[in-house]
């Protein structure tokens, strides 16, 4: 991971490069000089889990929001990993604190443990674990760009032993001699621990998405859940036989209008999808989507079929006015005036709304947030990859004016966000 970063121009920094025992003072000042004590400063700190469970958690601190912690689960269920939780917890003896020194500890840090699986799982982890660990790091990289509003200009896969050009290419649905180009090789002699490029997918036709195999998957199974055939999804992907590895990428048929039922549509999930953009596109809510498909988290993974309700015909919005309000569940640290403060709206204007005598809060309640007159202002909702710098530019404003109108104290951005445009 640390080396990925470096190829990619990121500054980072290894707390230890060697098999020493360091306490958790030292480790902390380690943290805090690399670059300061500045909340644009993310502290990765990698673990394997023990204690008989089974997927990956990802825990971060009481003064920072879940966004990037949501990003690193989701790219690493994509990756093939199964998510246990995703969440903060509370020093006993005082819940206004962390648990973990290495988020009470660190300053104004954005400090996340990630947990990529147990050890003593009697599941799939050991196994994963074992031989999906290069996947993992590029989920919790590609994770990482996407936050901070980078993009990596190609994939990179490390060679691991038993590798041949071949079996990468086959994993990676691209053909040993567009490997051999892009690498400039000369031969398709490896190494262990040589980083090839992987090509992009940004040239791939329409009408295709992709999904990551999971254990238990068949050619079979794949091709009827996007109602096609093993042979097209063999053509499609330029397979000579049915093996299937876990982790392997493939191109499947892109549904062009979802299915109707009686009550309900089959939607697909697709690349940059949340349960709120889907709720919103369908007219319905985040928690009507959850409870219709007996969803526990809001994780979703690329290729993933919901059941949208519906009582009549529904059709994608074409252009719809701006709801009055939207729903929101309260998380764990929320306050009246952060969530006052994030849909640019006031403390009374949600009291009033939602009836509330008292600015108490409980986890999972559901609050209508007014979304405010702004008059001859645009309003735009922030997706998954957006960042200040595009949306400035995409409505030919600057970063500084927008930050002005929303009194943002910093570029941090989160997932369905109400901004003001200037």
């Amino acid at each position: 991971m640390y080396q990925r970063f470096q190829d990619l121009g990121i500054p980072v920094t290894l707390v230890r490069n060697t098999d020493e025992t360091v306490d958790p003072t030292e480790r902390v000042n380690r943290i805090l000089n690399a670059y300061g004590n500045n909340s644009n400063v993310i502290v990765l700190s990698n673990h394997i889990n023990a204690g008989g469970g089974d997927g990956a958690e990802v825990i971060y601190a009481l003064r920072n929001n879940s966004d990037l912690a949501t990003l690193i689960a989701t790219e690493l269920q994509r990756a093939g990993q199964n998510i246990r939780n995703v969440y903060q917890r509370r020093l006993p003896s005082d819940s206004s604190k962390d648990y973990y020194f290495i988020h009470r500890n660190t300053g104004k840090t954005q400090p996340l443990i990630i947990e990529y699986g147990f050890l003593d799982s009697t599941k799939d982890d050991v196994s994963q674990l074992k031989n999906n660990y290069p996947a993992y790091v590029d989920a919790v990289v590609r994770a990482v760009l996407e936050y901070i509003g980078e993009s990596s200009p190609s994939d990179t896969y490390v060679v691991q032993a038993g590798d041949s050009l071949w079996s990468i290419a086959k994993k990676f649905n691209t053909t040993v001699d567009e490997l051999k180009k892009l690498n400039n090789l000369t031969s398709n002699t490896l190494k262990i621990g040589q980083k090839l490029k992987i090509p992009t997918e940004n040239n791939e036709p329409e009408g295709t998405g992709f999904y990551i195999v999971k254990k238990g998957d068949s050619l079979y199974s794949i091709a009827r859940q996007y109602n096609t055939t093993v042979e097209e999804l063999m053509r499609l992907n330029n397979l000579t036989s049915s093996s299937l590895s876990i982790g392997q990428q493939l191109k499947v048929p892109a549904e062009v209008n979802p299915p109707i039922t009686d009550n309900y549509i089959i939607y697909t999930v697709k690349a940059g999808d949340s349960l709120y953009s889907i709720a919103r596109q369908y007219n319905t809510t985040v928690n009507e989507l959850m409870d219709y498909n007996n969803l526990t988290t809001n994780l979703l993974s690329v290729g993933q079929k919901l059941k949208v309700p519906t009582e009549v015909e529904v059709k994608p919005p074409t252009s719809t006015p701006e709801p009055e309000g939207i729903t929101y569940t309260v998380q764990r640290g929320d306050s009246l005036y952060s969530i006052a403060r994030q849909y640019n709206t006031t403390v009374d204007a949600i009291m009033k709304l939602n009836n509330l005598n008292s600015t108490s809060l409980s986890i999972g309640q559901t609050l209508k947030i007014p979304l405010g007159n702004t008059n001859t202002e645009t309003r735009y909702i922030v997706k998954a990859g957006d960042n200040l710098y595009n949306i400035a530019r995409q409505y030919n404003t600057t970063v500084d004016a927008i930050r002005r109108r929303n009194n943002l104290s910093s570029n941090n951005l989160s997932i369905g966000q109400v901004l003001i445009i200037p």
